[in-house]
């Protein structure tokens, strides 16, 4: 019987092991910076995708993640966050990393400031893309 046990807790272990042994971890990608965001003056002209840009939209331009990328954006300042879909090619502005919609600055709650300190980190990959990809295209970039 007691065989049997010992037997028993050795294979629920081994299967145990052999499990967590298989379980890639989830890379992940974020970078903090600044962000900012288009004045009224683009809205309706396209995006490096092809779409329209619309303020209202919640979208966003960053210089090397691949257009169709979702991305969470969170202002360090005051812990607000927004998800946005990156449509387009900026900012071009050396020290900022991501330029937003005025739909996600007003979530973000830096429409008055005009610029913020955020951390952004993709939530998913775009289309026929890995975050494996973003990472590598995001670092070459640089």
């Amino acid at each position: 019987m007691i065989i049997k046990r010992i037997f028993h807790v050795f294979i629920i272990f081994s299967i145990f092991t052999a499990c967590k042994n298989t379980v890639e971890e989830v890379p992940s990608y974020t970078q903090d910076g600044i962000a900012s965001y288009y004045a009224d003056f683009f809205q309706g002209k396209p995006t490096a995708s092809g779409e329209l840009f619309f303020q209202d939209s919640l979208t966003a331009a960053h210089m090397y993640l691949p257009l169709g990328t979702e991305v969470k954006v969170v202002n360090l300042e005051n812990d607000s966050s927004v998800t946005v879909t990156i449509n387009d090619r900026g900012p071009y502005v050396a020290d900022r990393i991501i330029d937003l919609s005025k739909a996600a600055a007003v979530q973000l709650d830096m429409v008055e400031q005009g610029t913020t300190e955020v951390r952004v980190k993709v939530t998913s990959p775009a289309d026929g893309y890995t975050l494996m990809d973003s990472i590598a295209i995001d670092r070459v970039g640089k």
